[in-house]
């Protein structure tokens, strides 16, 4: 499903500012844990833009650091596998 940039901040905000609830932290606690203003933190939760590294610091604060591992764990596949896979196999004389 395709969606807006606008779209995915909002949600990752909504989602980032559950997991502070959840975890009983005031914005300022993790704001001030994160190494960054109350007004970056109130802006990613907000979907109000953010730089990645807000995000990536507040995420492993949080402990999250899981949802940056799903998004390298792509499998990459070699073209030249591809092509490999893709040749008639020989006989064995």
């Amino acid at each position: 499903m395709y969606r807006k940039p606008e779209e995915w901040e909002q949600i990752i905000g909504e989602q980032i500012k559950t997991l502070r609830v959840q975890k009983n932290l005031k914005q300022e606690e993790l704001a001030s844990r994160t190494g960054i203003s109350k007004s970056a933190l109130s802006n990613l939760e907000n979907g109000k833009g953010s730089t990645v590294k807000t995000l990536v610091s507040v995420i492993n604060v949080l402990g999250e650091t899981a949802w940056l591992e799903n998004l390298t764990s792509g499998a990459a596949i070699s073209p030249i596998h591809i092509l490999e896979l893709n040749k008639p196999r020989q006989r064995v004389r």
